[in-house]
């Protein structure tokens, strides 16, 4: 064994990002379910031969910060128990290393000449695992039996034989065995790809130079990591996000960080955070874990590394029995969507203290339901995810916020899928989904608008809401820059009967059409900063009416209105504006 040279380990790096992207690929294109093959509610990582993370390369991030507990996990329950050709299944948030359980994860060692050398893993959202409501989300659950099976480690095959009789039990305890057993399929599938190719790195390498570079990745994530905490004044800065309810009452609960920068590391303290909740929005160790990790390192502009590595320098307190590290039996399911948006937010904010120009403004909560229902001619049972509904993500500054983008824990990873596939899947119509107007946080860098969106159902239905973007703004603005606006929803039965339903609810529908107006992203810095041009552009687009032109940005536009009155802006503006 030599020591890896710098070239090398990028190459390694490289090539190991490389296989998780490969996984990925394979998934898209053989899984069934909508939620895996069209919104990629998934994410593929691999891990060296003792569970720390080597590549997360793929998907989204609050799958694969904790994607290392999972592997440890499996290692606790069979560590003499490990071979060739064994597939391993778990979800369990308390004992496996799940984030919720919806989110299975399947796992599969790698071995070269009779030494492991590592794992292949795919984490993936399931369309339903039963529980108290379809499509995995129970509003109404406050255990965790409410929301569907548990999984320890499980040997899903056995030296290359499937477990029939656990396979057969999973299919029993879920309402869409058909999909859960293509979608299984796929991601034994996909973790087979990536062990073949993942041994292929040992044979060019031999095993021992390929765990050297193993180590080596590692090693350099964690200085990488280090250097960009060096330049951030040492302190300790605070942040602090609330949830509103408990998802059955009007409690609100604070989600607090201390981040404290101390030379080359970073300690996060939850002291102060509120109490576990009676609802499904807890956060479990590993959730928690992985957005501490997702928003430190998106909040830096370097490149680092996609390994596990570059979380080395950060430590986590989290008090047990509060909303971030609840008891059992907590209900956990919303946790990688609500609770982990608000950890995100509040150690955003702390950081934001620490280096105001790397601030990044707050991104809209979710506004949509999980829908169920069956077709009459064939009775066949369904479930959509409305993710066309998504909320406007936050500015930074150089960037405008994206215009609607999949939940913040995903960071983009999660897709907004086309409409066409689902009307023809599922018996809804698309009526509108547009960009909403006013809605985006202003700045010199504007947050995203969000969606004015509505969906007709022409078959009942029943809704189970997760929509914590309701009611007041929930993208806060950084640097001077305006918070966006909050969300809204409504649902109108085609007898005439009109609902505003609480955003934690199950609701049963005729035909119906559900609307929903998305959350905007908060903007970054002063919105009279923003480049005329780029206002106008807005106006034109219909994402800033001609008011709020004026109001807020400083821009007044001639009667054409596709003009700017540069005189008057000028005025508003305090300096001389050339004509647009």
């Amino acid at each position: 064994m030599t020591v890896p040279s710098p070239v090398q380990l990028a190459l390694i790096q490289n090539r190991l990002d490389e296989i998780a992207r490969q996984m990925a690929t394979v998934m898209v294109r053989t899984a069934r379910s909508t939620v895996l093959s069209l919104s990629h509610d998934f994410s593929c990582f691999v891990s060296d031969a003792d569970g720390a993370i080597i590549s997360q390369a793929d998907g989204c991030p609050i799958h694969t910060g904790c994607g290392g507990l999972s592997v440890k996990a499996l290692l606790a329950a069979f560590p003499d128990d490990v071979n060739e050709g064994d597939v391993f299944l778990m979800n369990d948030p308390y004992v496996a290393g799940g984030n919720h359980l919806a989110d299975w994860v399947v796992v599969r060692p790698a071995f070269h000449d009779g030494c492991r050398i590592g794992f292949t893993c795919n984490r993936a959202h399931q369309s339903d695992i039963g529980g108290g409501a379809a499509g995995t989300f129970n509003p109404k659950a406050t255990e965790i039996w409410h929301e569907g099976i548990r999984l320890p480690p499980l040997k899903l095959y056995r030296r290359g034989e499937v477990t029939e009789d656990l396979w057969q039990l999973l299919l029993l305890n879920c309402r869409t065995p058909d999909l859960i057993d293509g979608d299984l399929r796929a991601m034994v599938g996909s973790t087979e790809i990536g062990k073949d190719r993942l041994e292929a790195i040992a044979r060019d390498l031999g095993v021992d130079q390929a765990k050297a570079c193993f180590r080596g990745i590692l090693d350099h994530g964690e200085r990488m990591a280090r250097t960009c905490i060096a330049d951030m004044p040492d302190g300790t800065y605070h942040g602090e996000d609330w949830t509103l309810n408990d998802c059955f009452e009007e409690i609100a609960t604070p989600v607090r960080v201390a981040v404290t920068v101390s030379g080359d590391s970073v300690h996060v303290d939850f002291e102060g955070t509120g109490p576990q909740m009676k609802g499904f929005k807890n956060s479990s160790v590993a959730n928690t874990q992985s957005a501490v990790y997702m928003a430190i390192k998106s909040f830096f502009d370097a490149p680092l590394p996609h390994n596990e590595g570059v979380f080395r320098p950060i430590t986590i307190a989290m008090p047990l029995g509060s909303a971030v590290n609840p008891r059992p039996p907590a209900p956990t399911s919303n946790g990688t969507i609500v609770i982990a948006q608000h950890i995100i937010h509040a150690v955003w904010q702390a950081l934001g203290e620490a280096d105001p120009d790397l601030a990044c403004a707050g991104w809209g909560r979710s506004v949509h339901p999980t829908m169920s229902g069956h077709t009459p001619e064939t009775d066949h049972r369904y479930i959509v995810f409305h993710f066309q509904t998504m909320p406007g993500g936050g500015a930074l500054k150089g960037r405008d916020g994206f215009a609607s983008v999949g939940h913040l824990s995903a960071l983009g990873g999660l897709t907004i899928p086309n409409i066409e596939p689902y009307e023809q899947l599922y018996p809804i119509t698309f009526e509108r989904q547009e960009l909403r107007c006013d809605a985006a946080g202003p700045g010199e860098y504007r947050g995203g608008p969000g969606i004015d969106y509505a969906v007709t159902m022409q078959e009942p239905c029943t809704m189970h809401f997760r929509s914590e973007g309701i009611g007041p703004p929930s993208g806060f603005g950084a640097n001077a820059g305006g918070e966006g606006e909050g969300g809204f929803m409504e649902v109108t039965e085609t007898s005439g009967d009109h609902d505003l339903p609480p955003p934690f609810s199950t609701r049963h529908y005729g035909p119906c059409t559900y609307h929903a107006l998305s959350p905007g992203g908060g903007g970054w810095g002063d919105p009279l900063q923003r480049p005329v041009e780029l206002v106008l552009d807005d106006v034109l687009g219909g994402i800033v009416s001609r008011e709020k032109a004026r109001e807020i940005y400083g821009v007044v536009m001639l009667e054409d209105g596709r003009t700017v009155d540069a005189e008057s802006t000028a005025h508003l503006r305090g300096h001389t504006i050339a004509a647009q």
